[in-house]
């Protein structure tokens, strides 16, 4: 007997797995054709690219490729003649540096280096190399693998640039700073074609005004969609069996676009333990109890390698609750074992661990079913007690145009006890559905209402840097909206969609780029706004089929009546029982989906949310389409708030 918890994509089409194949086939066996099976490397990497292979690979991978040792290029390393080298390396000067003192000399520390720069060597270097003549016999190969990004899932990629809004959109008018980040950035974004070996029409959003009242901010999409054009057209002579047509669509947009979306509450899974649990980056700590000692610290890695993981982390938090003990009822049920721990009609963590000493053959499942029932009941209990329930209606309310300023002083004369960070988040939302509420000394007042530092005021007055103008100059329904129908509420940041998809309470919000990805596909994004590099196409590119005919998802199977788990809260008004998380589509899919049109990809500079991320999951199945979400980074909340607060604190600098 198993536990069904679903399983990950392994489609070798899927965007992660081709980079991860790039590795393990390109990079890890340079000579495949020649090398036996007891044949075994040392694997050298610089920071920067440890990065890169440990976001793509798992290190049981790596080993199964034939590496029987990774070690870092700049600590000191024992001398291993015998054997040959694989370098993995940024094209730096200082890289190069190391390289030579290895393989130079009389005694080299390995016999052979297989060497693979992340990104184009500049000449300069190429001939560096060349010049040391001892080195020259010993270079197995020499390599551009065009693989500077970081694959944070199966369908997500960053380009490590965490502080890419100080830097672009900051107050501080450091040009360096500013060019690097977007020359930088644009290499890495172009490395993901290389890679794939695609060749993408660029669009981007344009500047809203003429070039004598654009300001540098507005530029940013522009200028970055112009540098990736750039590299990507050379590599049609420079990269072997590069498409020399467009084979799939880039979409450039900038945060500015939808401020929304990294300060309000998510309600999936992966969203809400990214916001209200302490984990670092993927990685979650916790305690274990067991009889007669200390509890003892576990670290669990929340990942696409996880099934059941996979399988929640886009549920709504009260689904993914409810899948959780109807998994561990069921195993239960159907196991004597398990049954002589129970206590009385339900099982508790504490039971699931005596379950586990009971079975150990079934400790691995297990295991991780008791982790995402701790997690999911830490979660809920955080829910409770912050009282988000409300915060996030009210939230939402706002966003749809259901609520104002009423409900704003309301929730904050009521809720004494609501932390400053939800507050903050609050009112940011309020500013920008509202920003004529914060005109003059308005938004004085309501920081006082709200108990806020005045530094908090800087963050929401820190938004007129993201638009790119002042925040009096927003008209009363919020520059902040992108408009794509007449047809808005009055001070409404979203219109309601009427696809009948969502049924769980607070999930009317969805992200912007979900309806400029529709609209791509579709074929019906404006020129105007979103301009195309080159020669614009006459058709959506490289579909064979329009999405107004494209056939509808699976749909989901219906569900059983909900168990008295669910929070009653967590029904929508209008829903009955079926379950409608976007998980529901995307944990029955096989992964080898057939595509019927090519790839899209949406890069969005100056980080990206989980909601975004969840988007192109959701859109994939949807429209048959994979899709790629880039980012200079993804952040949460928490982050979020700590990036704007910095951009704040440079411009009081400024000001200084």
């Amino acid at each position: 007997m198993s536990m069904d918890f679903g399983a990950p994509a392994d489609d070798p089409k899927v965007f992660r797995n081709i980079c991860r194949d790039r590795i393990l086939k390109d990079l890890l066996k340079p000579d495949k054709d020649k090398e036996t099976k007891s044949s075994w490397k040392v694997l050298i990497m610089d920071k920067f690219t440890v990065k890169i292979m440990g976001y793509a690979c798992k290190m049981a991978e790596i080993t199964d490729a034939g590496i029987s040792l990774v070690e870092d290029l700049f600590k000191r390393r024992e001398p291993m003649p015998s054997m040959d080298a694989i370098y993995f390396l940024q094209p730096l000067k200082e890289n190069v540096i190391m390289l030579l003192s290895d393989m130079s000399g009389r005694c080299p520390l390995y016999r052979k280096a297989y060497i693979f720069f992340s990104s184009p060597i500049p000449k300069e270097l190429v001939t560096y190399i060349k010049n040391d003549s001892s080195v020259i016999p010993r270079i197995g190969a020499l390599r551009e693998m065009n693989l500077e990004f970081f694959t944070i899932d199966m369908q997500g990629f960053v380009t490590d640039h965490d502080t890419a809004l100080v830097d672009l959109y900051g107050p501080s008018d450091n040009s360096k700073v500013f060019n690097d980040t977007i020359t930088t950035m644009a290499t890495r974004i172009a490395t993901t074609f290389a890679s794939l070996k695609e060749f993408p029409s660029v669009r981007y959003r344009a500047p809203k005004g003429d070039a004598s009242t654009t300001t540098k901010f507005d530029m940013v999409p522009k200028w970055l969609a112009t540098a990736v054009w750039d590299i990507v057209s050379k590599y049609k002579s420079t990269i072997p069996e590069f498409p020399q047509k467009e084979t799939c669509e880039l979409l450039i947009v900038d945060r500015p676009i939808d401020q929304i979306a990294p300060v309000i509450h998510e309600w999936t899974y992966d969203a809400m333990c990214h916001d209200l649990l302490e984990m670092d980056g993927t990685k979650y700590i916790y305690e274990v109890s067991k009889a007669g000692s200390d509890p003892e610290q576990k670290e669990a890695v929340l990942e696409d390698h996880d099934p059941l993981w996979l399988e929640l982390r886009h549920a709504h938090i009260a689904d993914a609750s409810e899948r959780l003990y109807e998994k561990m009822n069921t195993f239960v049920s159907k196991n004597k074992a398990a049954q002589l721990s129970r206590d009385g009609g339900e099982v508790s963590t504490r039971d699931l661990q005596k379950i586990v000493q009971a079975l150990p053959q079934y400790s691995d499942q297990v295991e991780k079913l008791t982790l995402h029932i701790e997690i999911a009941g830490k979660i809920n209990r955080f829910i409770r007690e912050y009282g988000l329930r409300d915060i996030g209606q009210l939230e939402q309310d706002l966003v749809f145009g259901d609520a104002g300023a009423k409900e704003v002083i309301s929730i904050l004369r009521s809720k004494q006890d609501m932390s400053p960070e939800n507050k903050l988040r609050l009112l940011i939302i309020y500013a920008i559905v509202y920003p004529e509420k914060f005109e003059g000394d308005k938004g004085d007042k309501l920081m006082q209402l709200a108990k806020l530092p005045h530094d908090d005021m800087d963050v929401i007055k820190c938004l007129r840097y993201l638009e790119g103008s002042d925040l009096k100059k927003s008209s009363r329904t919020g520059t902040f909206s992108l408009k794509f129908d007449a047809q808005k509420k009055k001070n409404a940041a979203r219109t309601e969609k009427q696809d009948g998809e969502e049924t769980w309470a607070l999930s009317r919000f969805f992200p912007l780029i979900e309806e400029l990805i529709e609209k791509l596909s579709k074929g019906e994004l404006p020129l105007k706004e979103y301009p195309s590099m080159g020669e614009p196409s006459s058709a959506p590119q490289g579909t064979t089929q329009t999405a107004s005919t494209a056939g509808p998802a699976q749909n989901p199977a219906p569900m059983s009546m909900r168990s008295r788990r669910t929070p009653t809260w967590a029904k929508s008004k209008n829903s009955g029982d079926s379950q409608s998380s976007d998980s529901s589509v995307l944990r029955h899919s096989s992964g080898d989906f057939k595509r019927l049109g090519n790839r899209i990809f949406v890069f969005m500079i100056g980080g990206a949310t989980r909601s975004e991320l969840r988007t192109v999951h959701k859109l994939t199945m949807k429209m048959k389409r994979e899709i790629v979400l880039g980012s200079s980074s993804i952040d949460d909340p928490p982050h979020l708030l700590c990036s704007w607060n910095g951009s704040a604190s440079a411009e009081d600098e400024v000001d200084r």
